[in-house]
């Protein structure tokens, strides 16, 4: 697919991290503003090179990060989206370039130069924003990569970044304070002991996380008009009437827009029913088990929803088919239109496919025309992509995606990244994303 087209150079070597005293300059006012506190345990005697491993609510987390390592050189694995039309200054202040959920020898080849060099290496394992401020799923791989380098392990754990501009309504909900946690999780010597089994129970041991739970505990108070706006995308399953894509938010308030049940979210992150829904005597006859109240916790509402999709999977049933839009991401210059396609999404796995149209984007000006050199060569080009459960354990989504084509899911390939949107007028990318988690985790258990 795009045969002709030039992919981002994976190869080159990482650059050592400059401007990076700017960079924590720049980082200090945003974090002041929410009172920001910054807690080391066991830091006193580490320098680096160590590998770095920073939970990831919103990009408030490269801030705190800055912040705490400074005055050391850090190299960011970040996504190639975050490469569009900057390239260079990206590549100047160190940052590495990966494709999310692919097995990346080359990452790997580049985080060794990175150790080699004396200095950290940042890593947002989850590799994504948390969906509703809990932990998202870390890979086997991790123990690994730490038994290759050879180096200390430590953990950034921020709280408070995901109640301030949670991935489903990014604007400053003005939090404060917020708190991250750099701390010391294996020396090297330890690591070098340990098995990478070990290694991988001790990082999800340092990672589990509740930003509401937090926000609770600490009394923290939010009162932003809007907070739970944007919340039905998480939250996209009824758990009064059981109805998927239903679900609407605005305001303080969530509500069901097909039996009426409603709940507001209080300023200190509680949820709360409003209204009782009419309810069906049919309702949750062999579906899911319906709680007419709701959930009072946000993670709550949303692991009933993993349940509900783990019992699709389990039985076999769990399938999603739609006619998409299709852009593909295959180097930093920006997107390329491939114009309509079909998803299907089931018991084995991703199946992307459609007809190149020939296009890309162009950015500043919304336009889209033909890329030179691809018209002749490309327009017209059929493609498909396979990525079956056992090599996709979790996948990249968006809401909103830069405020213009609605809700996708990413997908990658080693030289591709597709970004994907369906065209159905109901759906849910939350769900798709519980889905492949649940199917790699039954093959798993299956083999």
């Amino acid at each position: 697919m795009l045969d002709n087209i030039p992919r981002y150079d994976m190869q080159r070597p990482p650059m050592r991290q400059h401007l990076r005293h700017l960079i924590a300059a720049l980082s200090f006012f945003p974090l002041a503003k929410h009172h920001a506190r910054i807690v080391k345990t066991d830091m006193a005697d580490i320098k680096p090179p160590y590998l770095l491993l920073c939970n990831h609510n919103a990009f408030m987390d490269f801030m705190a990060a800055s912040h705490a390592i400074w005055p050391h050189r850090a190299n960011f694995v970040v996504a190639i989206d975050g490469f569009i039309h900057r390239e260079w200054l990206l590549r100047f202040i160190g940052c590495i370039c990966t494709r999310k959920f692919t097995t990346d020898l080359q990452l790997v080849r580049n985080l060794t130069k990175v150790a080699e060099n004396g200095d950290i290496i940042a890593l947002y394992p989850e590799a994504r924003y948390s969906l509703c401020g809990t932990t998202a799923v870390l890979p086997d791989s991790l123990g690994k990569l730490a038994k290759l380098l050879k180096i200390p392990v430590v953990t950034l754990i921020c709280h408070g970044h995901h109640i301030n501009s949670p991935f489903y309504h990014l604007p400053d909900h003005g939090v404060k304070p917020t708190t991250a946690e750099l701390k010391l999780l294996m020396g090297k010597e330890d690591v070098i002991s340990s098995s990478a089994d070990e290694i991988n129970r001790r990082i999800r041991e340092a990672f589990v996380y509740d930003d509401f739970r937090w926000q609770q505990e600490n009394h923290i108070r939010i009162s932003y008009k809007d907070r739970a706006c944007g919340l039905h995308k998480v939250l996209y399953q009824c758990p009064a009437c059981g109805q998927e894509y239903t679900m609407r938010s605005g305001g303080t308030k969530l509500w069901c827009g097909y039996c009426g049940a409603e709940w507001e979210l209080d300023m200190y992150g509680k949820l709360s029913a409003v209204k009782q829904g009419c309810q069906d005597p049919d309702a949750g006859a062999g579906g899911p088990v319906l709680h007419p109240g709701g959930f009072e916790h946000v993670p709550d509402w949303y692991e009933w929803e993993r349940e509900n999709v783990r019992r699709e999977v389990e039985n076999g049933s769990y399938r999603f088919d739609s006619e998409v839009r299709v852009k593909a991401l295959p180097n930093a210059k920006g997107y390329i239109d491939l114009g309509t396609g079909r998803l299907v999404h089931d018991m084995d796995g991703f199946h992307v496919e459609g007809r190149c149209c020939g296009r890309d984007e162009k950015k500043r000006s919304g336009s889209l025309s033909a890329p030179k050199g691809m018209s002749s060569l490309v327009a017209g080009e059929e493609y498909r992509v396979d990525i079956s459960p056992a090599k996709i354990y979790s996948c990249h989504i968006e809401y909103d995606y830069l405020g213009r084509y609605g809700d996708c899911i990413d997908l990658n390939t080693s030289t591709d990244t597709l970004y994907i949107y369906p065209l159905k007028n109901a759906f849910s990318v939350t769900k798709i994303a519980l889905a492949t988690e649940e199917l790699h985790e039954l093959h798993r258990k299956q083999h």
